[in-house]
């Protein structure tokens, strides 16, 4: 993580980790290589005491997690020290009685020197007619009018469908259209992160090996750079 990177630059990066039953330390190297700012996780282990792991990870990582009371949901956030966190809570989303919980994790950051954003990590459920309810609970709560706002993370279904339509009426797609899943041998596009337009975005490079990379989890990670210098006091 040896990179410096532009005061106005904020990285974003989203990853299902598959609740680290796989090889964490090719995780945590890949996380490390890519140093994001902002880390949007999904499928987070949610067990009474995962907490601990998702601290350890965090910190392995370089990150910090701010925990924020996740409940049961598997989906969270970690930040670098290089961005202010100045709030973040985890929120559930409506799913059939005994179906896997599904949640967001929504957070207010800024760089130094700049106005704040809101990010948010969601993990969105199998059930299509489930999903179109979801994206607008989501919405409601970035409120992206008011508040220049990213949101990325799994949303189990492919282009052209409900979440994709819905969240492109307001934002844009700031990740390539190239599959994501699964990391062995990707066929789907099924994450991808979004974000206001006013906020220009690029594509960092990174030299990341598919080996490692089916090791990790079973989606491949996203990422974007946002230039926040429309933000700047």
């Amino acid at each position: 993580m040896s990179e410096v990177r532009p005061g106005h630059v904020l990285r974003v990066v989203s990853y299902n980790v598959r609740a680290f039953k796989d090889d964490t330390d090719a995780l945590v190297d890949l996380v490390r290589m890519m140093d994001p700012d902002v880390l949007l996780v999904q499928e987070a282990p949610r067990h009474p005491f995962a907490g601990h792991r998702i601290a350890r990870f965090a910190q392995q990582c370089g990150l910090t997690w701010s925990d924020g009371k996740r409940g049961w949901m598997s989906t969270t956030l970690l930040t670098s020290l290089r961005v202010h966190l100045h709030d973040c809570v985890h929120r559930n989303l409506v799913v059939r009685k005994g179906d896997e919980p599904r949640g967001y994790a929504l957070a207010t950051v800024s760089l130094p020197g700049h106005r704040p954003v809101h990010v948010a990590s969601l993990h969105m459920s199998l059930r299509s007619d489930e999903r179109k309810l979801q994206a607008d609970t989501v919405l409601g709560a970035l409120q992206p009018d008011a508040m220049p706002a990213i949101i990325g993370g799994d949303l189990n279904e492919t282009p052209g469908h409900d979440v994709w339509k819905l969240f492109g009426q307001t934002l844009h797609e700031a990740t390539p259209d190239a599959f994501t899943f699964p990391s062995t041998g990707p066929v789907k596009r099924i994450d991808a992160i979004f974000a206001s337009t006013s906020l220009p975005h690029s594509q960092p490079l990174f030299a990341l090996d598919p080996a490692q990379l089916a090791r990790a989890t079973d989606h491949l990670p996203i990422y974007a750079d946002f230039d926040l210098s429309s933000l700047a006091k």
